[in-house]
């Protein structure tokens, strides 16, 4: 693959005017869902291989065991799945399968062993682990980033609602008093509401930005990176000529000598 669509593939996922993306409330909705999906994904993962390990002296572990390893293989693929339905990549081609008539005749179980990929399982597994580790902390960094540019923005609306129904200032102490500074009411909601605004902002780039982070963890563009095998070139042999131009010096130098006898 050229260098040129390789980072025509990076630029597509990547995300412009934050605000007015769709992409980016979308990522909001998925980094909500990461922690939940992380602890299933973990309880899954671990409650799979303890029972394979468990069980394998009845035997009923070691197909277990392959099945767990298929089943990572299946969460890593719906997580990279999602973040390119999210971001808007193109789904790589489906790799076509080998060997077909070599499988026929063989049982399921000699089928899993055969397909079974150590290192592709012990990434997976990572994957997984890493998955839940960043499900948490994405999901906490999110729902900070965002809370606090929200709650600079609906401060002067919660303001206005305690005074008239509690008779609660909230802003009684604050900064402007601490130095003295005599602003009004309405010149202070002015600018927490553009404070809020600006870390609002920020906050949706950050969404972005952990978006880009879990889409490199998971190994989103795997296949795009990968140099796609180019087609052989079909070689043209041209059949070979006799040489006619040897049989007609042969013929020449032996009419010479006929003439010369």
């Amino acid at each position: 693959m050229k260098a040129a669509d390789t980072n025509t593939m990076a630029r597509a996922g990547k995300v412009s005017w934050a605000l007015f993306n769709p992409k980016t409330y979308a990522t909001i909705l998925y980094l909500l869902l990461s922690l939940p999906l992380g602890i299933i994904y973990l309880i899954v993962a671990v409650t799979g291989l303890a029972l394979s390990i468990g069980l394998t002296p009845v035997f009923i572990g070691i197909p277990l065991f392959f099945g767990v390893a298929k089943m990572l293989d299946g969460m890593v693929k719906f997580e990279q799945s999602l973040i390119r339905h999210i971001l808007g990549l193109p789904t790589p081609p489906a790799s076509a399968p080998s060997q077909p008539q070599t499988e026929a005749g063989q049982n399921w179980l000699q089928r899993m062993v055969k397909g079974f990929d150590g290192e592709l399982f012990f990434r997976n597994l990572m994957l997984v682990f890493l998955r839940f580790v960043t499900g948490i902390v994405f999901f906490a960094v999110m729902v900070t980033a965002i809370s606090l540019g929200l709650g600079f923005i609906a401060l002067p609306v919660v303001h206005i609602i305690l005074m008239n129904e509690m008779q609660l200032d909230i802003l009684e102490n604050n900064l402007f008093q601490y130095f003295h500074i005599d602003w009004t009411y309405n010149q202070q909601y002015l600018l927490y509401e553009g404070f809020g605004l600006v870390l609002f902002l920020i906050a949706l780039r950050v969404v972005n930005g952990l978006m880009q982070v879990q889409r490199r963890i998971m190994y989103v563009d795997e296949s795009y990176l990968q140099p796609s095998p180019e087609p052989a070139e079909t070689q043209f042999h041209a059949p070979a000529e006799p040489h006619y131009g040897e049989f007609r010096q042969e013929e020449q130098l032996a009419q010479e000598k006929v003439w010369l006898a």
